[in-house]
């Protein structure tokens, strides 16, 4: 993106939040309903904290990095790059034709439609997430832990947005296939949290190898902890979890400008 790209994306966003503030009640509840969303997985850390003291082999606070590194990614991937998870709907409606006509590119268009009010909800419960497993954590927090930490997140925000934006390279095609975005979604809530030794093989292999939910958070939390050798997959893999991600999005992107040449319209 040039200077000039950057500068229209951040005025048309600063309307589109202006917008919302617009409506004070549904901007508060929005929020509200983005941490509400939230709600399992700090029903989870609460359990986990109070009735055991591990799982699987992890101590309750290595175990309590995985969600809140999942949940930070996640809240950042909907902040920044969540509205392709609604493509299915802006196909349907005919509004992906509009922007084909328009000089921005599609994918920049989709991206600055509106703005997330949500994901300040998400963000701000995987923050306090965050908060409560680093102040949990016996780990020595030196730098190199830091930053790994912070590049897993990043990391995970990208794997997240490549395996929704190969969602929406489908609805392209078929639109009915926004419906896997949701079902994604649901896959990522209810297993992006635990770890996966304490799943059937069969399983942890497909969250592996099939759909790759495990390099999120469960493989870089692994490095992080001390348990990087344990988790089926050689260390390295694990370790290079955020590099996987970094490159399944430039994937995904790449297959996106693929897809979007073959768009033929919502009634083919």
């Amino acid at each position: 993106m040039t200077v000039n790209a950057v500068r229209i994306a951040w005025r048309i966003t600063r309307l589109n939040f202006r917008a919302q503030l617009e409506y004070r009640s549904e901007f508060l509840m929005m929020i509200a309903i983005g941490a509400v969303w939230q709600v399992s997985v700090i029903v989870f850390a609460t359990v986990l904290l109070t009735r055991f003291t591990g799982m699987g082999g992890w101590d309750s606070s290595d175990v309590l990095l995985i969600p809140a590194t999942r949940m930070l990614a996640h809240g950042l991937f909907v902040l920044f790059l969540g509205r392709v998870h609604g493509l299915g709907r802006h196909i349907q409606e005919g509004v992906i034709d509009t922007y084909l006509v328009r000089p921005m590119p599609v994918h920049r268009q989709l991206q600055l439609s509106y703005f997330p009010t949500n994901a300040i909800g998400d963000l701000t419960v995987a923050a306090g997430l965050m908060a409560g497993a680093l102040s949990r954590s016996e780990l020595d927090w030196t730098a190199g832990r830091i930053s790994y930490l912070v590049v897993a997140v990043l990391g995970g925000l990208l794997l997240e947005a490549a395996l929704f934006t190969v969602v929406a390279c489908a609805s392209l095609r078929f639109p009915a296939a926004d419906y896997w975005g949701r079902w994604l979604e649901e896959l990522l809530g209810t297993f992006g949290s635990y770890p996966l030794n304490v799943l059937p093989r069969a399983v942890g292999g497909l969250l592996t190898y099939g759909l790759p939910l495990a390099f999120v958070a469960y493989f870089p939390a692994a490095v992080l902890t001390g348990h990087g050798h344990d988790t089926g997959v050689p260390y390295w893999l694990a370790a290079a979890s955020p590099l996987l991600g970094a490159l399944a999005y430039l994937g995904s992107r790449r297959l996106w400008i693929f897809s979007l040449k073959h768009y033929t319209g919502v009634n083919g």
